[in-house]
């Protein structure tokens, strides 16, 4: 068994949000819940405010506000715990057998609950943690939104790595390709280091390839006894101190497509060599420049070839 992700991160716009925004919807929703006469509209009315303070907090503007707003994580954090609060009274009041509402509305009431703390928990686990955790990955290059946004799109495959790995965990993954950045390849601060980091055949962790201009950076961690998240926590370090990584997604016009893949070995050895993703590298015919170069993940094995 194995898992595959793959992030294909789609140019738009910026679009500024702001913090008071995210938390007038916040507040909205914890004083329905307090104030509630009509328990099941309270409930509903709660569940939309908290749609638009995910939504506020959703992708590369969500990840831009919450990095430039410090004290915004704290302040949800407050108004998540009062609403956890409202809501676990709620429950008990019901498992209580309290006349809460009418019988007819109680399967309503609980669906709807049910949608709070799903809200509840997204926002501070998926989209307060993802900022944090891009932050973590882009250090000095939090301040570019190109870097956001690749780095968005790392942490994503990360993240879903972590979820996948119940699928086989002992090799993994990442292939992260730049284009349209502005490092001079050629330049002496990048030209030894990317001969160094060309010069691997097998494609193992941190092997670099340069294609009409266009970067391809894998990291692949294999370890035949470790524990859930280990691989992916080598993968996150070695792309949080790749400078060649961070200076490519620095560029404004960067763009980053993310390819990650967890296994079980069971065709092959454990080794980062066998770990996926691989490369075209052993195609005959013309340079690398000359004919198409490919990166894939896949699942089993191939036969009949």
């Amino acid at each position: 068994m194995c898992g595959i992700i793959a992030v294909v991160r789609r140019r738009t716009p910026p679009q500024q949000r702001h913090a008071h925004e995210v938390l007038g919807a916040c507040d909205e929703a914890l004083g329905l819940l307090t104030d509630a006469t009509d328990v099941v509209a309270a409930v509903a009315g709660a569940a939309e405010a908290l749609r638009i303070a995910d939504r506020l907090l959703r992708g590369v503007d969500g990840v831009t506000l919450i990095l430039g707003s410090p004290e915004l994580p704290d302040n949800v954090v407050t108004r998540i715990r009062a609403c956890e609060v409202v809501v676990a009274d709620l429950e008990q009041r019901l498992d209580a057998g309290e006349q809460v509402v009418a019988d007819a509305d109680i399967e309503q009431l609980n669906a709807g609950i049910v949608v709070v703390r799903d809200l509840l928990w997204a926002i501070e686990r998926d989209r307060l943690a993802t900022a944090a955790a891009v932050g973590g990955l882009a250090g000095e290059a939090a301040s570019h939104r190109s870097a956001l946004s690749a780095y968005l799109s790392l942490q994503e495959s990360l993240s879903a790595l972590d979820r996948l790995e119940v699928r086989g965990r002992d090799s993994a993954g990442l292939h992260v390709m730049v284009r349209n950045h502005d490092v001079d390849l050629a330049a002496p601060q990048w030209r030894d280091e990317i001969a160094r980091r060309s010069a691997d055949p097998l494609f193992c962790d941190g092997s670099v390839r340069t294609v009409n201009g266009v970067l391809s950076i894998t990291y692949k961690a294999a370890a035949e006894i470790g524990e859930l998240g280990d691989n992916t926590a080598h993968l996150r370090q070695a792309a949080t101190a790749d400078e060649l990584l961070r200076a490519a997604v620095m560029s404004p016009h960067a763009e980053v497509v993310v390819l990650g893949h967890t296994r079980w070995a069971s065709i092959g050895i454990i080794s980062e060599f066998n770990a996926h993703p691989l490369n075209s590298d052993e195609i005959d015919g013309g340079t690398p420049d000359e004919r198409a170069y490919t990166v894939a993940v896949l699942n089993g094995d191939v036969d009949n070839f």
